[in-house]
């Protein structure tokens, strides 16, 4: 069975949507594939992200290969997740879609960064589940 494959979506794909993908990529690799991509590109991810990142996870977004991306470079994807920009994103054809409401850290101290982290790390862990559970009741409907 091929794993499910998500968009992580916010305008300049330099914080929120890096950070989930990073996190997608780092506690449910079994699970999902992730990407993430804007509507307008930045120069790079955000600093403070990607410091904060290497501190709390190990993970170094920019030698991973992560850079700020568009809708368009993205393949095709099950899922669309956007991180609550309150703009109105461009349709990107997928089964299922949702946001997560959360509030840009940029500019922010390291607490606000560091919440809305930890946030994006509950929201992955609760979508890595709802997958499992998901994957687990097709299989079962299967060899019934």
């Amino acid at each position: 069975m091929s794993k499910t494959k998500i968009a992580f979506i916010c305008v300049h794909n330099s914080c929120r949507s890096q950070i989930a993908e990073a996190l997608g990529r780092h506690l449910a690799p079994e699970v999902f594939e992730c990407y993430s991509a804007g509507t307008e590109l930045k120069n790079c991810i955000n600093q403070d992200a990607v410091r904060l990142m290497k501190e709390l996870y190990g993970i170094d977004m920019e030698a991973e290969g992560q850079h700020s991306k568009l809708l368009e470079d993205l393949p095709p994807v099950d899922g669309v997740i956007t991180m609550g920009c309150n703009v109105q994103c461009p349709f990107l054809p997928c089964k299922w879609r949702e946001d997560w409401g959360l509030e840009d850290p940029t500019g922010q101290t390291d607490q606000v960064f560091c919440e809305t982290i930890r946030r994006i790390e509950e929201k992955i862990l609760q979508l890595k589940e709802n997958l499992l559970f998901t994957t687990r009741e097709s299989l079962l409907r299967e060899y019934i």
